[in-house]
């Protein structure tokens, strides 16, 4: 997970001429707060413990927070970047490829 988050922080530096560095990126970029929200999300979709609902649950809280639905289900890859996302929404059976 962690190589997908520096991966994540990386594409947006390179995409993003606005982007002055990390801590800004972490505070201010709602897609990379949904990215992140949906890794962790999509880990308890995945967990072999019955951790369906909570993962739900975070999602829709990233959902409140950033106004990116994402569902924990959805495949996202390393290095994606969702740039002024709001009201973007990514279903379960959805497929987002790296550096997308």
């Amino acid at each position: 997970m962690l190589n997908h988050l520096r991966a994540d922080l990386a594409i947006i530096r390179e995409r993003d001429p606005a982007a002055r560095g990390p801590i800004e990126i972490l505070l201010c970029y709602p897609g990379f707060q949904a990215v992140t929200l949906h890794r962790l999300s999509n880990l308890l979709w995945n967990s072999k413990l019955p951790l369906k609902l909570a993962a739900r649950l975070l999602s829709q809280l990233g959902r409140g927070l950033t106004g990116i639905e994402i569902h924990p289900g959805a495949r996202i890859g390393k290095g994606v970047f969702i740039d002024h996302g709001m009201g973007v929404v990514i279903g379960e059976t959805a497929e987002v490829g790296d550096r997308c």
